[in-house]
């Protein structure tokens, strides 16, 4: 840490996304691309206090209050943000001595022009640091978990408090590791694993899905030969369920009407062994173009992508597809592990819009299933009226449909919340 301070730039970094507005994910790649050159360490160390205390962002305030007269929203956003890491480090962090905690963020007041509160940080965590050893007593599930009220109540209407509790506890806990989906027309999975094993990356093959994989112990995926060699595909074991629950055969005709980064529809190309034809679709041509880049990447040659708003209908399209794939925009939910600001970016009003474009592109796009064919629709959200009662809604207005298969994932180590429904067409 002698060449730069890590702490400042977590900083920097968090009043980004708690302050700003900045998406989370998206802002530490780029953090992570400028400081390409860090240590494997360092990097991993701004990793995890950033998305620490914005995860845990509601819980630290808590924890905060149980010391400081000035609330936590009254302070300035400098001040507020350092003593956020500092009780993160001390509560979550280990093999870093609470005392060097305190110091190095009361330098980092006074080096930022706030010699005036460096007392004020001083006293705050040093008395945090002097109690960490105590039990603390949360008031409710939000506070215990960093989830905000508004969807716990929601969640306890759909589910009930233990299963809300086991829910939000889930999306704190840490994930198995990266999972991958190996892109078996170029490689064979034990190949892969002894592959990446080689340059030190653990690999752990999945049980239930043969192409499926967890891996850890790596400073990027971008620096992985086998990446680029299209050998995998970043995917979470849940969005695989999609394209083994299409019953897709080899020669199918499939449309993916929201389809980038393009997984889904390259996992099904994948499926189909060369034979039949994918087409990818999405709103933008950014979107298209992240989409090719995939395909590129692996290698899959019965497959392309195109632009086109899936709320418009396609003429040419309709009574044409095998299967139509329609994991749609949603609240996204089910993937605040991965993106945990999302938890507090949402709002009622927000989900209410969701489900009413939910609504009207799927009305669009059940007209391109063939009779006979399938309708796979999918959200990475655990919001029963995104899901089930979505579901349900379309039914009685397109009764030519029917439910042959319905699954909620919950978040767990092994996979992100996510939803999908088998709708068949008569």
């Amino acid at each position: 840490m002698a060449r730069y301070n890590l702490r400042e730039i977590a900083t920097d970094a968090l009043i980004e996304i708690t302050e700003h507005g900045q998406f989370s994910h998206i802002y530490m790649k780029m953090v992570l691309d400028k400081y390409a050159y860090f240590e494997k360490n360092e990097r991993a160390f701004l990793t995890r206090i950033v998305n620490g205390c914005v995860e845990r962002k509601i819980e630290l305030d808590y924890i905060i209050m149980l010391y400081s007269k000035t609330p936590v929203s009254k302070m300035k956003p400098f001040i507020r943000t350092i003593l956020r890491m500092g009780v993160y480090e001390i509560y979550y962090m280990d093999g870093i001595r609470a005392a060097a905690t305190c110091d190095e963020y009361v330098k980092l007041a006074k080096k930022r022009g706030f010699q005036g509160l460096s007392g004020f940080v001083n006293g705050v965590l040093r008395n945090v640091a002097r109690n960490s050893d105590r039990p603390l007593d949360y008031p409710d599930i939000s506070t215990r978990y960093s989830m905000p009220q508004w969807i716990v109540d929601k969640w306890i209407s759909d589910y009930g408090f233990d299963k809300t509790a086991q829910i939000c506890e889930a999306f704190l806990q840490e994930a198995k590791g990266l999972c991958i989906r190996i892109n078996t027309a170029l490689v064979k999975p034990d190949e892969l694993k002894r592959r990446l094993e080689r340059h030190g990356i653990a690999c752990a093959l999945d049980e239930d899905i043969s192409e499926a994989a967890y891996i850890s112990g790596f400073d990027s995926v971008t620096a992985i030969a086998e990446f680029f060699e299209g050998m995998f595909y970043i995917q979470d074991y849940s969005s695989m369920q999609v394209a083994h629950n299409c019953n897709i055969k080899t020669g199918y005709n499939i449309i993916d009407v929201c389809a980038a980064p393009g997984g889904k529809a390259l996992h099904a190309a994948e499926i189909m062994q060369g034979t039949g034809h994918v087409q990818a679709r999405d709103l933008t041509d950014k979107k298209v173009a992240i989409i090719r880049e995939n395909i590129d990447r692996q290698r899959a040659s019965n497959i392309d992508a195109i632009q086109w708003d899936a709320t418009k209908l396609d003429d040419s399209a309709i009574e044409s597809a095998d299967v139509v794939i329609a994991d749609l925009p949603c609240s996204g939910l089910g993937i605040i592990r991965k993106k945990p600001d999302i938890k507090y970016n949402e709002s009622k009003e927000q989900l209410d819009e969701l489900c009413a474009l939910q609504r009207n592109i799927l009305d669009t796009v059940c007209q391109y299933v063939k009779p006979g064919g399938t309708l796979l629709y999918s959200t990475c959200t655990i919001n029963k009226d995104e899901n089930e009662l979505q579901v349900a809604d379309f039914i009685k207005r397109h009764q030519e449909f029917t439910v042959s298969f319905e699954k909620q994932l919950f978040p767990s180590e092994k996979h992100d919340g996510f939803y999908l429904c088998k709708l068949q067409k008569k």
